[in-house]
């Protein structure tokens, strides 16, 4: 399945990032597309392509 990511929250927390790191990390993951089975397999894919927990996640089935 197909889906696009509308919204999400990273844990951060403990991270000494800049608040502009911080949103090229969302931004890098808003509105692309990912392939996934399922939506925890989307977190899955999501969490080992960034290295950061998920607090939250909005998204939309892209259909083909």
């Amino acid at each position: 399945m197909l889906y696009q990511i509308t919204k999400i929250e990273f844990d951060f927390d403990d991270e000494d990032l800049t608040d502009a790191e911080r949103d090229d990390i969302i931004g890098d993951t808003v509105g692309h597309i990912w392939e996934a089975d399922d939506d925890e397999d989307l977190i899955e894919e999501i969490t080992c392509a960034f290295g950061w927990c998920i607090k939250s996640i909005d998204y939309r089935h892209v259909l083909v």
